[in-house]
Order: C-alpha cells, then sequence, then structure tokens
C-alpha cells in the first residue's frame, strides 16, 4: 500500500494551478502561489517524483476531434478467474475508444466509458469486445445526451 503524505497548502495551490493549465512556466505558477522560481520548482519537482503529479496532458475536445458521443457500458459476467480478468483487460487495453474502465460493486461488474463517433461506431466496438472477451452475460450501453459537467480536476480531500 502507498503512503499518502500530507499535502500541505502550498502543495495544494500549486496543483490547483497546473489542474487549470499545465502549460504555466515554473515563474508564473510561483507567482500565482506566492514563491520564487526554485522553490516552486522544487515542489513540482518533488510532486512528480512522488507521483502526486502522474502526467502532464493536452486535453483535447473531443466533438472537435469526432468523438461526440459518450457511452457508458455496465457488463456482468459469469467469470471472475484470473484467467478471464487477463483477457477481459487485454481486450479492453486494446480499444482506443475505451477511456475508462472500472470494476465495480454491486450488480455491475465492470463499467466502461467511450468515446465514439456515433452509434454505429459504438456497435463496431461492442462487435470486438464480445467476440475478444467470453463469459458476458449482459452488456448494456447508455448513451449520454447531454454532457453537464466534465472536469479533471481533483478536488482538495479536506
Amino acid at each position: 500500500m502507498s503512503k499518502i503524505r500530507k499535502i500541505d497548502p502550498i502543495d495544494w495551490a500549486i496543483l490547483g494551478v497546473l489542474q487549470g493549465d499545465a502549460t504555466l512556466s515554473v515563474g508564473a505558477i510561483g507567482e500565482k502561489v506566492g514563491l520564487s522560481h526554485n522553490p516552486c520548482w522544487r515542489r513540482i519537482r518533488r510532486m512528480e517524483d512522488e507521483g502526486i503529479i502522474a502526467k502532464r496532458v493536452a486535453l483535447l475536445d473531443p466533438v472537435k476531434v469526432g468523438l461526440s458521443t459518450s457511452v457508458f457500458v455496465a457488463i456482468r459476467t459469469t467469470r471472475h478467474d484470473a484467467s478471464w480478468l487477463e483477457t477481459f483487460a487485454s481486450a479492453i487495453d486494446g480499444i482506443d475508444e475505451i477511456v475508462e474502465c472500472h470494476r465495480m460493486a454491486g450488480d455491475i461488474d465492470y463499467m466502461l466509458k467511450l468515446r465514439v463517433r456515433d452509434i454505429a461506431d459504438y456497435d463496431r466496438i461492442y462487435q470486438r469486445l464480445i467476440a475478444r472477451v467470453p463469459g458476458l452475460s449482459d452488456v448494456t450501453a447508455s448513451f449520454s445526451m447531454e454532457e453537464m459537467k466534465l472536469t479533471t480536476a481533483l478536488p482538495h480531500p479536506d
């Protein structure tokens, strides 16, 4: 189990700035949080080294790149053994349109989130998934009508 380090208010301020715009220079970030360049850089570097900052990425607008449809797929399976899980993990890893996968508690075993062009595009992916993974007892898709909130920024847990 990884140790959770207490993150102080200055680190949280840095993380808040980076979650809003990771392209800012260290100097600009330091200015926003009240630090000079070197102490700010050291804090960012430490948080990267500790894995608090997992990576810095560019967030794309899915509509502008032709992936306007969000699909949530609830999966129930008849199998839960290690071999099946390895097959399932490999199958979903090989499908780029699956942007999230969660193992769930309750009635649903796995929940997937996909970004696709349209319903026909989803059907193509569905066919690939069921052909690659045996033992799926129920695969139910729900299509998002409107994305009312989307953020990648994590909240301060206090």
